[in-house]
């Protein structure tokens, strides 16, 4: 069992109701909101937070990428991952380095992020997890001017053209429909002989016959309350698997949950409570279902499935105005003492099979002092839990760096 800490890098300082003042937190007046110095601040806290994670005893880090969003301050995560790699390698703290996102479908340059991979992988001495989600709607179509209905036509190539070029003795010509380049001959290539790939989805099974094709590992968010999006899409992802003559090996899954532990049930609801609601109201709940599906984003096959059956999206055409009880009902975020939340995290990692736990330590305006303690109980209390959990299975993790403990 691989467990590792995650954040997202938002801007902590906004008033409670700033998003109900904006259409969509990918669009607010960047200058009229924001104080410099603060946003420093959270860049800085965000790097002592995660290196606080490596020291902790988690296995590994993990970012995502976004732009032009304020929840999510990662236009390119490789930027702070290059930080982390060269901080956790100069202290000997051989932790994954998982960037979950760089979003393949808007990318005009695919070749650019091989190479800074590449760099990360050198840098960190073979401790990179490469992920390649696709991309949401508003920042692939909208954002980076993507026709949304080339979005997985584009995601298709790019992924094939890195794959090759990290892979390829020779140097080679690409002639595609998207990218043509006279000669591919990438530096550096990797540290390792071929960095473990984790793909990003919310269960489309279209999405997960390529992921399970391709041998990457599945990557699932918690986001859509896993209580009732869950059991399906895992049952979905497993049934697949088995059909396309692949095994219950436990590491082809990663998923994403948010976790905050208190030294109680009622004090871990009254420290995180307000922040986790403010969270997810004002991000992923500020950004309209619009903007997360322009039409044509979606190819005909995944579009059928959600007509027939709209619920992989569980909660989140009401995350807007969600409360926080419905959010810890539905396991969006699990919250409470260590007993309450060891015993949440153990029934659901074994029920679905998860091999990589990504733990969300901070969310929203969360002040840096609670993420510490956070990530404290979590190290102390939690992990001593999760990690022996697959052992008597015997399982090889192919989906884990090679650098890495």
């Amino acid at each position: 069992m691989k467990v590792l800490a995650f954040e997202q890098l938002a801007y902590r300082h906004f008033a409670s109701d700033y998003a109900s003042k904006y259409d969509s937190v990918t669009t607010m007046p960047y200058h009229a909101l924001v104080d410099r110095k603060l946003m420093h601040q959270d860049h800085m806290h965000f790097l002592d937070e995660m290196m606080h994670a490596a020291r902790s005893g988690f296995d590994g880090l993990a970012t995502t990428e976004h732009e032009q969003a304020s929840y999510d301050i990662l236009p390119n995560p490789n930027l702070q991952m290059s930080a982390l790699a060269y901080a956790t390698q100069s202290e000997g703290l051989d932790v994954g380095l998982a960037c979950v996102g760089r979003s393949l479908a808007k990318s005009r340059e695919p070749l650019r992020i091989a190479a800074e991979y590449a760099v990360l992988d050198q840098i960190s001495a073979g401790r990179l997890v490469a992920g390649f989600p696709i991309g949401l709607s508003y920042d692939v179509n909208r954002n980076n001017g993507i026709p949304p209905i080339e979005t997985r036509a584009r995601f298709y190539e790019n992924l094939e053209l890195i794959k090759k070029a990290w892979r390829s003795e020779e140097v080679f010509a690409w002639n595609g429909k998207y990218n043509k380049y006279a000669e591919v001959n990438v530096w550096p290539r990797p540290f390792q002989d071929k960095p473990p790939v984790w793909a990003p989805a919310i269960g489309n099974p279209v999405t997960l016959a390529g992921i399970i094709d391709n041998d990457d590992a599945f990557l699932y968010l918690s986001w859509f309350g896993p209580k009732l999006t869950g059991k399906r899409v895992f049952d979905r992802y497993w049934d697949m698997a088995e059909e396309r003559g692949k095994d219950r090996n436990p590491y082809r899954l990663s998923f994403v949950q948010a976790v905050f532990v208190g030294e109680t049930d009622a004090e871990a609801h009254r420290e995180y409570g307000p922040y986790i609601e403010q969270g997810y109201r004002t991000g992923l709940g500020a950004i309209p279902m619009q903007s997360l599906g322009l039409p044509g984003y979606v190819d005909i096959k995944g579009l059928e499935f959600i007509i027939k059956d709209p619920g992989d999206f569980g909660i989140v055409p009401k995350m807007r105005t969600i409360d926080y009880k419905e959010l810890v009902d539905n396991q969006c975020a699990i919250v409470g003492g260590p007993e309450t939340v060891a015993q949440q995290l153990i029934e659901m990692v074994k029920n679905f099979r998860i091999g990589h736990l990504v733990i969300m330590v901070h969310i929203g305006p969360m002040p840096h002092e609670l993420v510490m303690k956070n990530i404290d109980m979590i190290s102390k209390h939690i992990l001593p839990k999760l990690k022996g959990i697959w052992e008597d299975e015997n399982w090889e993790n192919r989906w884990w760096p090679s650098g890495a403990r």
